[in-house]
């Protein structure tokens, strides 16, 4: 059964009802004003609102249920919705497809963000891991369309939900939320509030319904969006938009803030390599229907060393890593070669998404990335769909 406040939420959903303070303790974090897109909304009646993350964004989940709420918030309104969700990726994929992704769909007037389970299951980030990709996205955003609105949502995963319900922050949701401050960005700690309903013997997880949400859960999660969005859009209309604040310098001078993707369709090709769309049906392993029909950079078996010469602070490779994996030996400028793997523990039946990134603190200027298969363990193949470049 519903409790009142929930049922409260529900409605208000779906009115012009202000909202109670119904989920407290931090859960909830509105930084900076959201007067672009309300005026966006309310006065010009069109909108275009972007959501970025991995499965979770993508799946019908807590996305168009949000999408539902301002329809019927704004009624009068056209609106446009892109759905940038892509199963697997973390912030630093993110960081990197940003412009293909989102910033060439034209001005976005509200925009939904949320790796912090990619960036811990999926990539394993680091803390600067972790920074560098979630500042690369909204530095690169903000500079692009520097009066637009954010949101970003923390969903959990069993261990993150674990380490919450004993007060402890995992340790995506904590680096995300130095670029929130940094960046005043509002924030919506779904894991958080679950936790602490868990707690209360509210809500459970099997109720939630998992990494992936149910409808219940994803329920909690548009209730909490819906709370912070009526508090944002409420009292007199703004006369003036004014632009959010860019700070003047980077939590780290190596966030990939002008991440772009690189097609390496445009590399002269060596010995071995080919770009076209592989063989799909005599490869071993499930094969994600969005990565079908398109030519990628591949190699399977022996192949010469190929060379890419960019201009960045930063250079990696968007790959799809099925069990037949290979290693890579790079070497950038003729330095001492290095080595990678680009099997994935996802990758034992799946071509998995992923980025590799071979530097990301190069001098600015002029580079050069050379790089070769290495057959290991039976597995010889390397498929590259992207570069991603840090550009000086």
């Amino acid at each position: 059964m519903k409790s009142p406040l929930l049922i409260f939420i529900m409605l208000s959903l779906f009115s012009e009802i202000p909202l109670l303070h119904a989920f407290e303790k931090g859960s909830i974090s509105m930084r900076g004003s959201f007067d672009h897109s309300r005026t966006a909304f309310e006065k010009l009646k069109f909108g275009r609102v972007a959501f970025m993350g991995g499965s979770i964004t993508e799946m019908n989940g807590y996305r168009p249920m949000v999408m539902n709420f301002l329809e019927r918030k704004y009624p009068k309104a056209q609106f446009e919705f892109i759905n940038a969700g892509i199963s697997s990726t973390c912030s630093t994929t993110g960081a990197f497809r940003l412009q293909r992704d989102i910033l060439t769909k034209g001005p976005i007037d509200l925009f939904f963000l949320e790796f912090a389970v990619n960036d811990d299951q999926d990539a394993g980030h680091d803390r600067e891991g972790c920074i560098r990709g979630m500042e690369g996205i909204i530095r690169q955003f903000r500079s692009y369309f520097p009066k637009s609105d954010i949101v970003v949502t923390y969903f959990v995963n069993p261990r993150m939900l674990e380490l919450l319900k004993v007060g402890k922050i995992p340790l995506t949701m904590a680096a995300h939320e130095e670029v929130l401050e940094k960046y005043q960005i509002s924030g919506v700690h779904l894991a958080r509030e679950l936790a602490e309903q868990i707690n209360k013997n509210e809500f459970s997880w099997e109720k939630f319904g998992g990494t992936h949400p149910k409808e219940s859960g994803n329920r909690l999660c548009a209730d909490m969006h819906a709370e912070l969005l009526h508090k944002a859009w409420t009292g007199p209309m703004p006369k003036k938009v004014i632009a959010h604040k860019l700070p003047n310098e980077m939590i780290d001078p190596l966030s990939y803030a002008n991440g772009k993707f690189l097609s390496p369709g445009k590399i002269k090709l060596t010995k071995g390599w080919s770009y076209s769309e592989p063989n799909w049906p005599k490869l071993h392993g499930s094969k994600r229907t969005r990565y079908l029909g398109s030519s990628l950079l591949h190699s399977n078996g022996i192949a010469h060393p190929l060379s890419l010469k960019f201009s960045g602070s930063a250079i990696g490779a968007f790959i799809l890593a099925g069990p037949d994996a290979a290693k890579l030996r790079y070497s950038i400028d003729g330095q001492k070669n290095k080595e990678i793997d680009l099997f994935h523990h996802y990758s034992k039946s799946l071509h998995y998404p992923r980025t590799v990134m071979f530097a990301h603190d190069l001098s600015p200027g002029e580079h050069t990335l050379t790089i070769v298969p290495i057959k290991h363990n039976q597995r010889n193949a390397v498929r590259i769909m992207e570069f991603c470049i840090n550009q000086n």
